[in-house]
C-alpha cells in the first residue's frame, strides 16, 4: 500500500509540474501579446479550488481530474467577449501571434528539460562504467568477439561513459537493425572496434532487455559469497548467519560467487532455503527464509546481509560520475533534448510504417509506475524522468493532430498561405478526426500498460 501511495502521489506531482510548465508557456506569451486570460486550470472538470487574481480577475484553478490542464483565453469562437475586450481576443490576433502562443507550450517543456539536464550534468549523474563480462554463447556479442574486461567507449561514433549511455546509443542504432561499430578499450588499454550485428532484434525487442538478447553482459567481479555485515532484525540474523560466513551452496546448488548467492535468494521470498556455509574452517547447514521486499517497482526475496568488502571495492572501481562544467553542460543539455526529440519522432514514424511495434507505446499507468520508481530512487532519477517526460510531452503536442498544439499550428499556417482563416466546418471535422485518433491512441496505450503489468 505504501508503494501504491508513493506511485499515485509521484504521478500526480509529475503531471502537475509538467502541465503547469506547458500551460504557463502559453499563458506568458499570450499575456505578452495582449490576449486576455480568463482561466488557468491544472486538471480538467469541476474546480476543487479557485481564486481570481490580477486586473483581469483571471481564474486560477485546480480541477478534479489531474490528467492535464488548459489556459482559457478570451475568444469569440468559444463565448461572448465584451466590446472593450475585443482587441484582446485570441481569434482577433494575427496568425503569427497565435502561432507564437501555441508554440510557447511545447517550447516551455523543451526549455524545462534543458534546464533539468543542465542541473544534472553540472551536479553529476552517477553510473557504472560499461565494462563487459563474458558474452552469451552463440549471440551477436560472441560473434563480434567481445572479451570480458573490455570497456565500451563509443557506439556508432558517439562516446559512451556509462551503461545508460550504451543502452541509449544502442537503442537508437537498433531501430535500423544494421551492424554497428562499437569501440572498446581492453584491460591493458589497447583499443579496438567491433562490429555488432543488430539485425537479430525484432520489432518487439526494443521494449525488452535487448542488451541481453544481443549477448552483452556487464562485468561481474568474481568475488566469493562471503557475508558482510548482517543487518539487525533481518532474516539472516534470525537464521543465525554471521559476518564472514562463506556460502557454498543453496538447496544443494553450488554457489561460486556473490552473484550466484543473490540470484538464488531473490526469487525465493518466503521459502525456506538450506544454506551450506563454511565458518572458521567448518561446514554447517543453516535454514534461512528470505523476506519479501519491494524496491524500485520490483518484488524479491532478501536475507538482509551486506556484500563483502572486496565486492564493495570492485563496485567502487567500476563506478563513475558524468559531470561537465557550467558552459559545457548547457551544450550537452541542448544536445540531449534535441537527441531525445529526434528519436521520439523517428520512433513514431517507424511505428506508423510498421518497422517498430506499437507495443513500445506507453500510457498513464506506465508513466505512473516509473514516476513511483524514480521517486523511491532519489532526486537524480526523478529529475531525469521529469526531463524525459517533458520532452515527450513537447513532441506529442507538436504532432499535426487536431486538438493538439500541432493541429492548431497547421490551421494557422494554412491561414497564412490562403489569406483567410480555415472554415469552421473544416475545423469541426478536424476536431472529430483528432478526437478519434487521440482516443484510439489512449485506448491502445492503456492496453499496453495493462499488458505490461501482467507480463512484466
Amino acid at each position: 500500500m505504501s508503494n501504491l501511495f508513493i506511485t499515485v502521489v509521484a504521478f500526480i506531482v509529475t503531471v502537475g509540474i509538467l502541465v503547469v510548465i506547458h500551460e504557463f508557456g502559453h499563458y506568458l506569451v499570450a499575456r505578452w501579446l495582449g490576449v486576455k486570460i480568463l482561466r488557468f486550470s491544472v486538471g480538467f472538470g469541476r474546480p476543487v479550488w479557485m481564486k481570481r487574481l490580477g486586473r483581469d480577475r483571471t481564474e486560477w484553478a485546480i480541477a478534479r481530474i489531474p490528467l492535464g490542464g488548459y489556459v482559457k483565453m478570451a475568444d469569440e469562437r468559444e463565448g461572448e467577449v465584451a466590446p472593450q475586450d475585443l482587441h484582446r481576443a485570441f481569434n482577433r490576433k494575427p496568425a503569427w501571434a497565435r502561432i507564437l502562443i501555441v508554440l510557447a507550450g511545447p517550447a516551455a517543456n523543451f526549455l524545462f528539460a534543458i534546464a533539468a539536464y543542465w542541473v544534472l550534468f553540472v551536479g553529476g549523474i552517477p553510473g557504472m562504467k560499461p565494462v563487459l563480462g563474458d558474452s552469451v554463447p552463440n549471440s551477436p556479442a560472441a560473434a563480434a568477439q567481445f572479451r570480458s574486461g573490455d570497456e565500451i567507449t563509443a557506439v556508432g561514433g558517439e562516446p559512451a561513459r556509462t551503461w545508460s549511455d550504451v543502452r541509449w546509443l544502442l537503442l537508437k542504432e537498433a531501430v535500423r537493425r544494421e551492424p554497428t561499430a562499437i569501440e572498446v578499450r581492453g584491460p591493458g588499454g589497447a583499443r579496438a572496434t567491433r562490429m555488432l550485428d543488430l539485425g537479430t532484434l525484432g520489432k518487439e525487442d526494443l521494449d525488452r532487455d535487448f542488451l541481453g538478447k544481443l549477448g552483452l553482459r556487464p562485468y561481474r567481479p568474481n568475488v566469493p559469497a562471503t557475508l558482510g555485515r548482517v543487518l539487525e532484525g533481518s532474516a539472516a540474523e534470525a537464521a543465525g548467519l554471521r559476518p564472514g560466513d562463506r556460502v557454498l551452496s543453496v538447496n544443494g546448488a553450488p554457489v561460486a560467487t556473490w552473484y550466484d548467492f543473490t540470484a538464488a535468494v531473490a526469487p525465493n521470498a518466503g521459502k525456506p532455503l538450506v544454506l551450506e556455509i563454511e565458518r572458521d574452517g567448518r561446514k554447517l547447514g543453516i535454514t534461512a527464509q528470505p523476506k519479501l521486499v519491494s524496491e524500485g517497482g520490483a518484488r524479491f526475496g532478501r536475507l538482509g546481509v551486506e556484500a563483502p568488502e572486496a565486492l564493495k571495492r570492485e563496485t567502487e572501481r567500476l563506478s563513475t560520475t558524468v559531470r561537465y562544467g557550467p558552459v559545457a553542460a548547457l551544450g550537452q543539455a541542448v544536445y540531449k533534448v534535441a537527441d531525445l526529440s529526434g528519436f521520439s519522432l523517428k520512433m513514431l514514424a517507424r511505428m506508423v510504417v510498421g518497422d517498430v511495434s506499437w507495443k513500445n507505446l506507453s500510457g498513464p499507468i506506465t508513466i505512473a509506475d516509473y514516476a513511483g520508481q524514480s521517486a523511491q530512487l532519489g532526486w537524480v532519477p526523478s529529475l531525469v524522468f521529469l526531463a524525459l517526460v517533458s520532452v515527450s510531452l513537447g513532441v506529442l503536442n507538436l504532432l499535426p493532430v487536431p486538438l493538439l498544439d500541432g493541429g492548431h499550428l497547421v490551421y494557422y499556417f494554412a491561414e497564412i498561405l490562403k489569406g483567410s482563416p480555415v472554415s469552421e466546418r473544416t475545423m469541426e471535422i478536424g476536431q472529430r478526426v483528432g478526437l478519434a485518433l487521440l482516443l484510439g491512441l489512449t485506448v491502445f496505450a492503456f492496453y499496453n500498460d495493462i499488458n505490461r503489468l501482467f507480463t512484466g
